[in-house]
This record gives structure tokens, C-alpha cells and sequence, in this order.
């Protein structure tokens, strides 16, 4: 293979990069077809109860309203694994917020005019929407999300934490937090006959269409569904959401084309968000640090429509030696949202607990945090007892503390001081496990030298069009500008969604088959290729079907240093660096992006995100960006990501590990572990605002 093409994406610039700053990019919400009209749905006002009556008489006398859809004249819809999705089927409310019309319009404006105006009479019932450790109606589910066991234990954990030299038994709790990606969830549908044609804001497009034809009895060759420019999803768009569902119905009952656009207000009661968690974790140790024991207890919540346990347990089973062991994830559902996939679900919360019991531990133990988590490195995953196909945890926490400067640290709490403001740095440590799911991809030579790469992937804003370009032309060995890429259109072949940091591992194994297959095929061929080309396809489905008899995750490191004013008890990050373990890096300038917005986000989740459940009108009272602090550029003034070389053959063809998540798993840890070093005073909730501080601080 020539050295051209032998890492064809670093360096290289967005593929989608102009189109974005130009305004041509078309999102959802951009696809207005000839005669669209527009629906706006309408949320119920109470926390349970049932719809008695809608007055829909008046507000259809208004002008410019065509329609309003609700349990009694709404389209049925066919079966479906997701029930959040049966929208308009029955007089059921389940939780505040809960669709119960759709009111369908010439403009925008009319119909949220008149969908405000819509009168709603309801049988309001008792509610109960708040979480506790000691809820009476807690129950262990089987799994958890992602099909984990929600309980597994090894050894004889009681027996081994009593006997042990050091003891950690703590408890950590998160609020829920919600995913408030930039470009609302909008969906546009149009039917012709018996075919639909959906633009929607969605991580797959695929999948979406699946779905889609199975509520609508229809085949899936039937729909097709473009999802080519979303703006973020975090998750949220993981699963598809009700204005899919809601615009495909609105546009079929009126006959013409339907856009529906949620206004953010409405995002938090329905398209998911991290269930809140209370985790008890207990560590046994010996007098040098080294784990015996360890417990992690997670409570959480699920909503009576449908189930989804957050598995935040699940990382302690990877993580650190730990010969005796109990995790454990037990739920309860209240009339609430349902929770959903927010960016790296599960990880996110349980390694917030996790490390920030391993700084206790630290402390016990009197031995560096650094230290205290090399010397518990295992060589194998301590939970299935596979070797690693890689681990480079290590790797990242002695490279993290060389360029972070770490040695010569005062491990001493609150002896750094400035003024009023109190000095301190924290590490905690990160994972991510490597998932893949089947997909399919086409790649095809034209007479022309110029080379077509189809799947249906989707670009949430992670630079899948560049990262797959540089696959393509790696495996077909020509220059990068050689190749075009088509995605996020339901008619190219299958592809999974774009989450749980797998879309480029699952996508690039079938580009990378395709093109390898092709390449072949191109090979045997004299002479020049026919007008209509060369194609080649492939399908992952036997590969990825394959157990690994390895366990496969990536690892890294977070160091952050901060100052926490004495006077008003706000804290500021100075600096954060992060390291990571993700086996080889496919785009630099894109992966960079994808650790730094991750450790962002992860600064909110320590610092200033945090959803309130109300007990009366249970309901989310941040329900925009005025409430919902997401931090800004200021909000960090330096922050750095890195990583180490990894190379690790039992992944894919790439030896790519996913980077989309793990960038927030650790940081918030990472943050708390500073502000307790900079004050002595050790929070156990997030996020650790000034009202929660200061009070400490003036003891």
C-alpha cells in the first residue's frame, strides 16, 4: 500500500464543513415540500390522570387550522417495541407532558396559536413522581440497558469488606439531566399513495424506517427516511421520537405534506433524558490501596410507560481488581418521563461514583490517586475474566501526569490558597466499552476514476463523512478526494444508529469490505470499466455476530485543576487535560473535537446542568437554555485531549475503538476530586453549585 493513502483522514477538512457555514446544509426542519402544512402537538397539563373530553370545535373554526388529531380520530397504529411511540391511541396520561392532540395548520403560527387554544378536560389521578433509596415499590429488574445483568456478584463481597484494612462506604446522587441537543427534533412527511417520505432529526435512519413501517403496516421498502444533517442528538435521537410518528400521521389524515417541529420547552418531557441516581458504594482495601471489595448499589428511576434501567453498575465490573465483588441496579417507575440514552449512558453516572469513591479511598489509604489506580489495574476484566484485547490505562494515567504536571502535587486538601480563592487538582480515570452492530455499505467505481461510497450512516455532527472517506480511500488505496460519500438516506444500504460510540466501528467495517472487495474485484479486470461502473457490497452481519473471546474497551485519564471562590462559593475550572486509550485515531482534527466535547460536557455535569423534578405539577422545571446551564467557551479556559498509540487487532479491520463518548465518562469525578483537594470539603451530589458550597465553606 502506497504511503498516500496510509492515513488519508489526518488532517483532512470536514467533508460537510462549507455546507455548514454556508447555510446550504438541509435539516429537518428545512424541508418545507409544496402545500405543507404544520402541526403542533399539544402536552398534557396534568401528572396522571386520563383525557375526558377535547373541545376541538372552536378551534377548528379558527383560520388556517385543517385538523386536529386526537384518541379518537387519530390513525391507529400497528404494534411497535417502543410504546412512547403509540401516541393518540387511547385517553391514557401517563406523565405530564404526554401528547394528547396534534393540531394541524397553514402556518407555524396558527397552529401553535391554536394548540395553545385547545381546551383539554382530563380525570386527573394521584401521582407520585419522586425518587428515594427507600421507595417502597423498588424492585431488581433482569437487565439493565444494554442488556447487562442488573445484578452480578463474585466471591463473598460482605465478608471481604469487614475484614478489610481500609473502608469507603459512600453514597453519590445525580439529578436527571436532559440531552438539549442544538437543532430541536423536527420531522417533515409526505405520503404519495401508499408510499412515505419522511425527513426526520434522527441518529438512524434505518432504524426510524423500521419503525415506522411497523406502526404504519407497511413495507419497509415502502418508506424511505433522510436523516442528512442532524444537529447533535447526544442520544436523544437515538430511538426515533414522536414527531416522526406525529407528522406521519397528521400528513396521512389530511392528505397533504406535514413538518412538526418541537419547541425545546417540550424536549424535556419527551425525547428522554439521563434518569437521576442515587449510588451507594462501598471499597475494602488493604493498608496499601489495594481493593479487596467493592460494592456498587445503584437506585434509579423508570416511567410506567416503559422500562429502562441506566446500567451506572455496570463499569465497576471492568474497571479495577476487585476478587470479591456485588453491583447491583435496582428501579422503581413513577409517573415520569421515560428516561432514554444520554450520551454514554451508564458510564457517565456510575463512573461519576466510582472514581470519586476511589479519591476517598486515596485519602484512606494514604496513597496517591494516581498510584491508587495503577496499583489496581487488572490484567484481566475482572467480572468475565477475558484477557483485554487492549487496556491502556495505565498508559494514559502516567502520560496524563507527565503533561499535567501532577508530580510534586500537595496532597494535603485546602492548602492552596490564593486570596479568596482556594486551589486544587483532581484525576479520575475513564471507559468506554467497544460495541458493533451489522451494517451494510456499497462501493462503486466509475469510468471516470472517481469512487462511491453508500451507507446509511448518519452525521450527528462527529465528521462521519470525513472519517469514512478516509476508510474508503485507504482500502482502495487512491486519494482521499477520489471518493464520495452518500449517507443518512434509508434507501442506501442498512446501517446502524449513530450511538453508543459505534457508528464508525460498524460503519467502517462494511466501507472497509465493500471497498476491499472491490479493490479485488478491480484488480482482475483488464482494460476500461464498463459505462455503468463497478459495484461491490458487503454485509458485517457474520463478523459482528461473532463473540469476542476478548473484552474490548477504551480507557483514559481526566486531570482538571480549579479554583473555588471562598466569598461566593462558585467554582471555575483553571485547566482540564485528557488522555485516551482508543486504538488507532481515524481523524485527528475530528477525534480531537470528539474528546474535547465530551469533557465538556461532562465540566456541565459536575459544574451547572441539572434538571428539578417538580413534586406538585410533576414536571421538569429547566425546560430551556436560560434554566439548563450548558457550559460556554469561557466556561474552560484551556482544555486539552490527547492520546497514546494503541494498536489492537481484535476489533475491526480499522482497529478503531469509538471516541464519541468516553470524553465525558470520568470528567465530572475528575472536577469534584478537585474541588474537594481545594477545600477539604467533600460533596457527594452534582453538580456542585454555589449554593451547595458555600454553606460548607463558612462552617
Amino acid at each position: 500500500m502506497t504511503s498516500r493513502s496510509a492515513d488519508p483522514a489526518t488532517g483532512a477538512v470536514r467533508r460537510d464543513a462549507r455546507e455548514k457555514v454556508t447555510g446550504e446544509a438541509r435539516y429537518a426542519v428545512d424541508r418545507t415540500p409544496p402545500g405543507c402544512l404544520h402541526a403542533c402537538p399539544v402536552p398534557a397539563t396534568v401528572p396522571r390522570g386520563r383525557v375526558t373530553a377535547v373541545r376541538a370545535d372552536e378551534v377548528l373554526r379558527r383560520p388556517g387550522v385543517h385538523a386536529v388529531l386526537t384518541h379518537e380520530n387519530a390513525p391507529r397504529l400497528g404494534e411497535c417495541d417502543d410504546p412512547t411511540l403509540l401516541l393518540l391511541q387511547d385517553d391514557r396520561v401517563p406523565h405530564r407532558g404526554w401528547y394528547v392532540a396534534v393540531v394541524v395548520a397553514d402556518t407555524p403560527e396558527n397552529a401553535r396559536a391554536a394548540a395553545e387554544a385547545l381546551e383539554v378536560e382530563y380525570a386527573v389521578e394521584d401521582h407520585d413522581v419522586l425518587l428515594r433509596a427507600d421507595h417502597p415499590r423498588l424492585y431488581t429488574p433482569e437487565k439493565a440497558n444494554g442488556g447487562f445483568p442488573a445484578v452480578r456478584e463474585r466471591g463473598d463481597f460482605e465478608g471481604a469488606f469487614a475484614a478489610s484494612a481500609v473502608r469507603i462506604d459512600a453514597t453519590y446522587s445525580l439529578s436527571a439531566l436532559h440531552n438539549h441537543p442544538m437543532e430541536p427534533h423536527a420531522s417533515t412527511a409526505r405520503w404519495e399513495g401508499d408510499r412515505l417520505t419522511v425527513h426526520d432529526s434522527s441518529q438512524g435512519a434505518t432504524t426510524v424506517r423500521n419503525v415506522l413501517a411497523g406502526l404504519f403496516g407497511l413495507p419497509p421498502e415502502r418508506i424511505t427516511v433522510v436523516s442528512a444533517f442532524v444537529g447533535g442528538g447526544f442520544g436523544s435521537k437515538g430511538t426515533p421520537r414522536p414527531p416522526a410518528v406525529l407528522a406521519s400521521m397528521a400528513a396521512r389524515h389530511t392528505g397533504r405534506p406535514v413538518r412538526l417541529v418541537l419547541p425545546r420547552r417540550e424536549l424535556a418531557a419527551v425525547v428522554g433524558h439521563r434518569a437521576p441516581t442515587i449510588q451507594r458504594l462501598r471499597i475494602g482495601a488493604s493498608g496499601e490501596g489495594v481493593i479487596t471489595a467493592l460494592s456498587h448499589e445503584v437506585v434509579t428511576q423508570t416511567s410506567t410507560v416503559k422500562e429502562f434501567v441506566e446500567q451506572a453498575a455496570v463499569p465497576a465490573r471492568t474497571m479495577y481488581t476487585s476478587p470479591h465483588s456485588f453491583t447491583g441496579h435496582r428501579v422503581v417507575a413513577l409517573d415520569v418521563p421515560s428516561p432514554s440514552w444520554m450520551r454514554a449512558p451508564g458510564e457517565a453516572s456510575g463512573m461519576y461514583a466510582l472514581e470519586a469513591a476511589m479519591d476517598e479511598l486515596a485519602e484512606a489509604a494514604g496513597v496517591d490517586p494516581v498510584e491508587l489506580r495503577l496499583r489496581n489495574d487488572p490484567d484481566e476484566e475482572p467480572d468475565s475474566g477475558k484477557p483485554f484485547s487492549s487496556r491502556g490505562l495505565a498508559a494514559c494515567l502516567r502520560e496524563g501526569a507527565r503533561r499535567f504536571g501532577w508530580e510534586g502535587r500537595d496532597p494535603r486538601p485546602g492548602v492552596r490558597r490564593e486570596g479568596d480563592l482556594l486551589w486544587g487538582t483532581g484525576v479520575a480515570s475513564a471507559t468506554y466499552p467497544v460495541m458493533l452492530s451489522p451494517s451494510k455499505a456499497s462501493a462503486h467505481a466509475g469510468p471516470d476514476g472517481r469512487y462511491t461510497v453508500r451507507v446509511d450512516a448518519t452525521d450527528i455532527g462527529t465528521g462521519a463523512r470525513t472519517v469514512l472517506a478516509g476508510i474508503a480511500a485507504e482500502a482502495l488505496d487512491v486519494p482521499l478526494d477520489a471518493v464520495r460519500v452518500e449517507l443518512g438516506d434509508s434507501d442506501l444500504p442498512d446501517a446502524p444508529v449513530a450511538g453508543g460510540s459505534s457508528g464508525t466501528g460498524s460503519w467502517g467495517w462494511a466501507v472497509h469490505k465493500a471497498c476491499t472487495a472491490l479493490r479485488e474485484e478491480l484488480a482482475g479486470r483488464s482494460g476500461p470499466l464498463p459505462p455503468g461502473g463497478v459495484t461491490a457490497e458487503a454485509d458485517t452481519g457474520e463478523e459482528t455476530g461473532r463473540e469476542s473471546p476478548y473484552a474490548r474497551h477504551a480507557f483514559g485519564a481526566h486531570f482538571a485543576e480549579v479554583r473555588v471562590d471562598t466569598v461566593t462559593g462558585e467554582v471555575r475550572v483553571h485547566r482540564m487535560l485528557g488522555v485516551f486509550a482508543a486504538g488507532r485515531i481515524l481523524s485527528p482534527r475530528t477525534a480531537r473535537s470528539q474528546f474535547i466535547g465530551g469533557m465538556t460536557m461532562g465540566l456541565g455535569m459536575a459544574l451547572t446542568e441539572h434538571s428539578t423534578m417538580d413534586a406538585v405539577f410533576g414536571d421538569y422545571t429547566e425546560r430551556d437554555l436560560a434554566s439548563y446551564h450548558v457550559p460556554a467557551c469561557a466556561d474552560v479556559p484551556a482544555i486539552e485531549a490527547h492520546w497514546v498509540d494503541e494498536h489492537d487487532p481484535h476489533l475491526n479491520p480499522m482497529g478503531s475503538k469509538g471516541i464519541g463518548e468516553i470524553g465525558i465518562v470520568g470528567t465530572a469525578a475528575a472536577i469534584a476530586n478537585a474541588v474537594h483537594h481545594a477545600t477539604g470539603v467533600r460533596l457527594r451530589d452534582l453538580p456542585l453549585t454555589p449554593d451547595r458550597i458555600l454553606p460548607l465553606l463558612t462552617r
